[in-house]
């Protein structure tokens, strides 16, 4: 889908786009998306952020974040700037007007990149920076943000056009609500408003109905939303409940750990076995054992730790920038 064909139907409408979700825990899912509710997610986002500017366009535009782009470019009749075209972030950079409002969507793979390349720094040249797809390292978070970068955390799937939460906080429009948190490990997210898909390709939904999504999470004492993992992120293991986006974001802050993921695969003696996916840092080695202190040592239950550590020079990915975690759980149950 090129920028032409886009604004042509930001202009015009037409039929509702059918945009395929990424797959990155199952199996992908057509997902139809009309021109109001297409429309009214950009607009919100660009009253969000303090008004139209251009984009630097750095991610595919086969998923929504990338159309995204490409929408919010058409409202501001500006032709985004393709990150692909250019030989270096700073590059792209550069080819953006001045001194229009500047801002890009990005992925937090892009940042991890962009810090060991030394390249981070030219963020701090736009606006604001959204950022969303995957968890994002806290650490990584504030090292972005002391070079002067504005980084917003979006949350937000294909079903309610791309981000609709940013930092925590709802978009004008949106109705968000979070399930008792029973077992305290969070609740199911449910979202409402005129963002929402029209339902899969060969299915509807009712409009205005509210959407339950696959997302667990909890309401602080601020009211921002905190997104925790998936409902099905949630694995047994000898019988005790892991939430596995917190065993992720121990093992993350680990010494020697670059990258890290968890996911659980299926085991005769523990029923799911709880393994830690790990690209060590530069020069160093990481052992299981250390990994399992780790966990303890951030405040989690002892048998929440991984029983199994795979590692890898990368992680595979998804083409949205997402970690391809069925290709993990693969991985990880083919290795002894």
């Amino acid at each position: 889908m090129t920028y032409a064909e886009l604004e042509s139907w930001v202009r015009a409408g037409g039929e509702p786009l059918v945009v395929r979700t990424s797959g990155s825990s199952g199996e992908p899912k057509d997902v139809v998306l009309s021109h109001a509710a297409v429309l009214a997610s950009a607009r919100a986002t660009l009253d969000r952020l303090g008004g139209p500017g251009q984009w630097l366009l750095a991610l595919p535009v086969s998923g929504i974040a990338g159309i995204q782009v490409l929408v919010r470019s058409a409202l501001a009749g500006r032709e985004p700037v393709a990150l692909a075209d250019h030989p270096s972030l700073q590059s792209a950079i550069d080819a953006l007007d001045a001194p229009v409002r500047r801002y890009t969507a990005v992925v937090p793979t892009q940042l991890y990149r962009w810090a060991a390349a030394d390249e981070l720094g030219a963020l701090a040249e736009f606006d604001a920076v959204l950022v969303g797809g995957a968890s994002l390292d806290p650490d990584l978070r504030a090292q972005a943000e002391a070079a002067g970068i504005r980084l917003i955390r979006t949350y937000g799937m294909t079903e309610t056009c791309g981000g609709c939460v940013y930092d925590g906080v709802p978009l004008d429009g949106v109705e968000l609500r979070v399930d008792d948190d029973s077992a305290n490990h969070g609740g199911q997210i449910w979202l409402r408003g005129p963002m929402l898909f029209d339902g899969y390709a060969g299915q509807t939904r009712e409009p205005g109905s509210w959407f339950a999504t696959a997302d667990r999470g909890r309401i602080l004492d601020d009211g921002r939303l905190q997104v925790l993992g998936r409902m099905d992120e949630t694995v047994i293991s000898g019988g005790v409940n892991v939430p596995l986006p917190a065993v992720e974001d121990a093992i993350r802050r680990a010494s020697g750990v670059a990258v890290a993921a968890v996911v659980g695969v299926p085991d005769a003696e523990w029923g799911t076995r709880v393994v830690a996916v790990v690209i060590p840092a530069a020069d160093r080695s990481v052992d299981l054992d250390e990994l399992r202190g780790a966990v303890e040592a951030a405040g989690l239950a002892r048998t929440w730790a991984p029983r199994q550590l795979l590692t890898l020079d990368e992680l595979p990915m998804l083409p949205a920038g997402k970690v391809d975690r069925e290709r993990l759980r693969q991985l990880a149950a083919d290795t002894p």
